[in-house]
């Protein structure tokens, strides 16, 4: 029987993963994850983590600024190693309405959310994509991959998301055309779209968004997703070679309605 180019016990010994995001949440859980299988964990976020785990390198980063993830990719290849996973979760959540009792939005508002969560996952791309290719040796294995982080608001999204569900449409659109431009180099692009999960994102919304965001639960299990269960695909698509150029909702089962 022919060896397969890698296998899962020795997929990511000593790999480097860089989870942006990685301070809290769905990114810290995914690092947590990462770091647990052998690899070499760097958590990209803008500000420290409240109780970093043994083991994962912390760096400050803004996603939203290209000279400075260009320098944080650098100084992981010194330090680290060039980049073989990258787990984009780096976000932000700014409900509003696009007028509001007659007044138009601040369209800094709206530039924001793109500025972080769809143009941070490409700057984070753009910067860790080279490092795959160039550490490349063997033409027939995998070169490295790549997780974005949508959400279901990327298709089912609610009143008063129109900036989030723009960003996370984004983020959503791009892995196909990537994975068809990366694939020639050995790396995989895919999607993750959770549901309702419960993160610092989602518990620091305003109490009427939180309890409007809470009250959408799965048909089951009725209630919010956990963090290790969004890591647990994240690994599941790491070491699944056929999992290349897809969306996955992570969701329950959850259509969410117009507004609740």
């Amino acid at each position: 029987m022919p060896q397969h180019p890698y296998t899962a016990e020795d997929h990511l010994q000593g790999r480097v993963a860089v989870v942006t995001g990685g301070a809290s949440g769905l990114g810290a859980a995914a690092a947590r994850a990462l770091q647990a299988r052998g690899a070499q964990v760097v958590a990209l976020d803008r500000t420290a983590p409240a109780d970093a785990p043994q083991g994962i390198a912390w760096m400050a980063a803004d996603v939203s600024d290209d000279e400075a993830m260009e320098q944080a990719f650098e100084r992981i290849r010194e330090r680290h190693g060039s980049v073989y996973v990258l787990v984009n979760c780096a976000g932000v959540a700014q409900p509003g309405s696009v007028v509001r009792k007659g007044q138009a939005m601040p369209l800094a508002e709206f530039e924001q959310v793109i500025a972080v969560n769809l143009l941070g996952s490409i700057n984070a791309i753009r910067c860790a994509v080279p490092q795959m290719i160039e550490a490349r040796q063997d033409p027939s294995v995998q070169a490295g991959v790549v997780i974005n982080t949508a959400s279901i608001a990327a298709f089912d999204g609610q009143v008063g998301q129109a900036a989030y569900a723009a960003s996370k449409g984004g983020c959503a659109g791009m892995v196909l055309p990537l994975a068809r431009e990366l694939g020639e180099w050995g790396i995989r692009v895919m999607g993750i779209a959770p549901g309702v999960f419960e993160t610092p994102m989602t518990l620091g919304l305003a109490p009427a968004s939180r309890e409007v965001v809470f009250s959408a639960v799965p048909p089951f299990p009725r209630r919010a997703g956990r963090p290790e269960e969004f890591a647990r695909l994240v690994l599941d698509i790491v070491f699944n070679p056929m999992l290349n150029g897809e969306v996955i909702r992570l969701d329950g089962g959850l259509r969410m309605p117009a507004r609740l």
